[in-house]
């Protein structure tokens, strides 16, 4: 879920952008454009400070602990460190909530790995490395209802749709599915997810591997319809603050781990079930 895809304003803002003001980070490796190992200007000197969200999902991160290198992101994230010279013990974890993310401002972590779609919007207000996942949108249902004899996207247009607000399954389900009725937005994937046990919705639009884990664990007596293509691709990068100093290191690590092959290695050990849902055209 794998092309690799850097706007070329974005990439020239960013390499000019290396270097930091603050008295409390090592400027030394990110002036004039230098990925130094270990010695980037980082949240706290000698250390790489991630982000996620609480609570932190499979296939993402296994047992509510990005710490513990389990999960595709937690994964991810000690991979890029490694290679910008961060070994895992030198690697911090915080929280941040996801719709928090991508707001305009100063942030406390140095990149947030939590399943955040690149979206020109996005791009307004925060920096994004090259993508290091592409992910298909799913539509879940629960296995009595109508809508799971579904085989195509126009068999789903009279459900009513559910979706977790400021995420990119809302613009997929509108333009792929095209509803007769616009899809009901929720605080939470909690929230959507009590929605569909409830049958307040008939089907939730979510990205595929959230949508396996759903199925499995949250809403077993749900399935998964099957996966379409998000408009223009879903593509997953590391966020990081509006011309941070870093983010030309991070895309750097990321480029580093696909043409190694460790991303794909990565990718196929937690995200391998995404594979088998049907495609519905």
């Amino acid at each position: 879920m794998k092309k690799l895809f850097l706007p070329l304003i974005l990439f020239a803002l960013v390499v000019a952008g290396c270097g930091s003001s603050s008295d409390d980070t090592d400027t030394s490796a990110s002036a004039g454009g230098s990925c130094e190992p270990g010695k980037l200007a980082t949240q706290e000197q000698g250390v790489l400070t991630v982000a996620t969200d609480n609570p932190a999902y499979p296939p993402y991160f296994e047992d509510n602990d990005p710490t513990n290198g389990e999960g595709f992101e937690s994964a991810v994230a000690y991979a890029i460190g490694d290679q910008l010279g961060y070994p895992k013990a030198n690697v911090k974890w915080t929280t941040e909530s996801f719709n928090s993310s991508f707001a305009p401002g100063p942030k406390n972590f140095d990149f947030d790995v939590n399943q955040i779609s690149i979206t020109p919007v996005r791009e307004k207000a925060v920096d994004f490395s090259a993508p290091y996942y592409t992910a298909n949108q799913a539509v879940v249902v629960l296995k009595s209802s109508e809508a799971a004899s579904a085989k195509s996207l126009d068999e789903l247009q009279d459900a009513k749709l559910g979706v977790q607000v400021g995420t990119t399954s809302l613009e997929a389900a509108e333009a792929e599915i095209e509803p007769n009725e616009r899809p009901e937005v929720f605080n939470s994937s909690n929230d959507v997810v009590q929605a569909l046990k409830n049958e307040q919705i008939d089907a939730v639009v979510v990205d595929l591997p959230t949508a396996l884990y759903l199925t499995a664990v949250q809403v077993p007596e749900a399935t998964v319809v099957g996966q379409f293509s998000a408009p223009g691709g879903d593509q997953w990068g590391a966020l990081l603050e509006k011309e941070s100093p870093l983010t030309a290191c991070v895309t750097e690590a990321i480029e580093a781990l696909e043409s190694s092959g460790e991303l794909q290695k990565i990718t196929d050990r937690w995200m391998s079930q995404a594979a088998g849902a049907p495609e519905l055209g």
